[in-house]
């Protein structure tokens, strides 16, 4: 597998994002063969694991600590933190206290003594950014976290926390179908030595090319609100799928793997985070590091995508609209 930085941090050029283990897309596997699938993909080359402490009330985290345990000094784990809401946050030291709280909850169901990096899952309108990232520095001087980061985050909003404690990496929604932050954001990253880190990288799996327009998904499953698993989208979007096909089979791999190969290729501090509840999902996504597109192929790509009109996305607001269907 092959490596990249972001900042000071060394990853495998693709990460493996665990959420899907334990929600968001129906059914989860069983825990010992997630615990497998994780120390699995560790085999295959992979040294970067992403969860977070609201994905299945933290459980998710205790998943991840228990699989990784064993290999603990030799994998980056990372992890995030939110404050649904930020009353009573009147002064550094109060927004320290609780950020701490946060991280040793954090820190005991992974069952390890550090975070690698640790996230702020989306950034509070009312807390400014530079007392977020004060407390970040803060919790880098104790040992708690190596490394600190953003997710979403706008390009006003990174540059203001980075003067105050370096970035290591941005995680943010990216993919051949979603690439808003290409404009602004990326360049920022390149320009302050920030990763780069992909969630949703292959579109919640629309980008395996296996999505049929007549699915239904059904219980906890972000599919049913993400709109570009509508059956008109899923139709309408069938132009970018025959290209990555066409891509594919001239270069041997999936669709899914040209899309990853695609955002490997534009720029090196990239390091995205496909999550895949099945083994063959897996490997085949952590393969596509593999996957070398030249200059010219990466350009006819863009070429191709220049004339794609993308139909659907995925927003967090349709996402709590999945808390109200049965």
């Amino acid at each position: 597998m092959h490596k990249r930085k972001l900042r000071d941090l060394e990853v495998s050029a693709i990460g493996y994002g665990c959420m899907g283990l334990s929600q968001g897309y129906g059914s989860v596997p069983e825990r010992s063969e997630a615990i497998s699938l994780i120390r699995k993909a560790y085999d295959i080359g992979c040294t970067f694991f992403d969860t977070a402490e609201r994905y299945a009330m933290g459980s998710n985290e205790e998943l991840v600590g228990e699989a990784l345990k064993p290999i603990r000094d030799k994998v980056v784990i990372a992890t995030k933190f939110m404050f649904e809401k930020s009353n009573e946050v009147n002064s550094n030291e109060k927004l320290l206290q609780q950020i701490r709280g946060h991280v040793e909850a954090s820190l005991k169901r992974l069952g390890t003594d550090h975070i690698d990096l640790y996230y702020q899952h989306r950034v509070n309108k009312d807390i400014p950014v530079e007392e977020i990232a004060y407390c970040m520095g803060e919790l880098i001087k104790e040992g708690k976290i190596l490394g600190w980061g953003q997710s979403q985050s706008t390009e006003d909003e990174i540059r203001r926390a980075h003067a105050v404690t370096p970035l290591t990496a941005i995680q943010s929604e990216f993919s051949i179908m979603e690439r808003m932050f290409e404009k602004d954001v990326i360049p920022t990253c390149e320009e302050l030595g920030i990763g780069f880190v992909p969630f949703s990288p292959l579109a919640n799996g629309f980008l395996s090319g296996k999505i049929q327009a007549d699915t239904q998904y059904v219980g906890v499953d972000a599919r049913r609100v993400i709109t570009r698993f509508n059956k008109e989208n899923i139709l309408a979007n069938q132009p970018l799928l025959d290209l990555l096909t066409r891509f594919a089979e001239l270069k041997e791999a999936t669709p899914a793997q040209i899309s990853l190969g695609w955002m490997l290729h534009k720029k090196d501090f990239i390091a995205p985070i496909p999550g895949s509840r099945k083994l063959e999902r897996t490997q085949e996504n952590l393969r596509a590091a593999d996957i070398e597109l030249t200059d010219d192929e990466f350009n006819q790509i863009e070429k191709e995508l220049a004339k794609i009109v993308i139909h659907g996305n995925r927003t967090d607001a349709d996402l709590a609209k999945l808390r109200d269907l049965k």
